[in-house]
This record gives structure tokens, C-alpha cells and sequence, in this order.
């Protein structure tokens, strides 16, 4: 409660606080206008709630934790004061052995732990597909690394829309602009908890 008692722009230089949305397709924005992508919807949203918020979409489509990993340090610029992490989809998608999805997301949260930089962890669901043992050793990975390291969590990026035709494009996978409009609705109160979690700026 003491976070939501500030304001969430540094009073010392007003600048914005600047946030990247670290991910894949699904905060990319995959076939969608810019407008519509994630990143631009949540900050024009955070914003309208008089949060003074830059959210930078340094999403991209097919990668996966190893190739978030690689990135990591040319797209999370000095200056940023908090990352979305949304990454893993692709490898449930791909069955990639959990265990180096798990290796791969604490490696990207230990190097911006070393950068000072907090992260908003956003969870994914392994598809059933892939079978019981596999689902539960990946879907624990979120809560655990959460737990580890002390991150805001978000269970499920695509809460409220999985499954849904009416909210996905063609392919079943990715949002529709009205799916990201709810992904939006519905992480909002994370991502207000976590920006008044996030300490103050020297």
C-alpha cells in the first residue's frame, strides 16, 4: 500500500517509468497494428488510469526462452525500470524438456536481478497434448521461479481467452485485438501491484 501512496513517475526528473514487455507472438503482437499489440494497448490503458507509463514491445514472434536468453541484454536497454516476462509458449509448443525452459527463465531473471532491473513473471500453460507429466513439470515452473525469487506473478497470460474462438485469430493461438482488450482487462491489477511495488528512482 506504501507504493500506491507515490506517484508512479519520478518526481525528481517527471520522466515516465519505463517498462519493457519482454515475450513472444502473443505480446508481440502477431498480426496485428501496433496499436492493437499488447505493449501499446496496456500503456495507453495504464496512462488513461493517470499512470505516467512507457511500455516498450520487445516481443518477438517464435522465441523461445533460450532465444529470449540470447536477447536479453540488447533488448532490455540501461534505464528500464521494470520487464513483463512472457516467455515459454513456444517451447511447451515445441517440447522443449521443461527443465530447460525453467534454466533458461531464471537465468533471464537472475541477469536483471544483477541490472536491478524487477520483473512481473507471466505464466503459461503447457498444451495437454503433450500429457500429464509433461503439463504439471511446466506449469509449475512460473510459481516456483516466482517464489524463488520473489517476482509479482501473473498466472496465466491468457487468462480469459484461451480456448475462446471469439478472442483468437484463425490459428487458435494468437489474440484477436478484442483478445488482447481482455488480456489487458484482466492482468491490469497485477501490473498496477507491481508498478507500485517497484522502488523508487534516484
Amino acid at each position: 500500500m506504501a507504493g500506491a501512496q507515490t506517484s508512479p513517475s519520478n518526481a525528481s526528473t517527471g520522466r515516465p517509468l519505463k517498462l519493457v514487455a519482454f515475450g513472444d507472438s502473443l505480446s508481440a503482437g502477431y498480426n496485428l497494428p501496433a496499436s492493437a499489440a499488447f505493449p501499446a494497448v496496456l500503456e495507453k490503458t495504464l496512462r488513461q488510469n493517470g499512470l505516467a507509463v512507457e511500455i516498450v514491445n520487445a516481443g518477438v514472434s517464435g522465441d523461445t526462452t533460450q532465444g529470449g536468453l540470447e536477447r536479453l541484454d540488447w533488448s532490455v536497454p540501461d534505464g528500464t525500470d521494470g520487464v513483463i516476462l512472457e516467455l515459454g509458449a513456444n517451447d511447451a509448443l515445441r517440447g522443449v524438456d521443461p527443465s530447460l525452459t525453467r534454466k533458461n527463465l531464471g537465468a533471464i531473471i537472475a541477469r536483471l536481478s544483477e541490472r536491478k532491473i524487477p520483473v512481473l513473471l507471466a505464466g503459461m500453460y503447457a498444451p495437454r497434448n503433450l500429457g500429464e507429466d509433461f503439463a504439471k513439470r511446466f506449469d509449475a515452473i512460473y510459481p516456483e521461479l516466482a517464489k524463488q525469487h520473489g517476482l509479482v506473478l501473473y498466472p496465466f497470460f491468457l487468462e480469459g481467452i484461451a480456448g475462446d474462438r471469439a478472442l483468437n485469430q484463425a490459428d487458435g493461438l494468437h489474440p484477436t485485438a478484442e483478445g488482447v482488450a481482455v488480456i489487458v482487462r484482466t492482468i491490469l491489477p497485477t501490473v498496477e501491484r507491481f508498478i507500485a511495488s517497484l522502488p523508487p528512482r534516484s
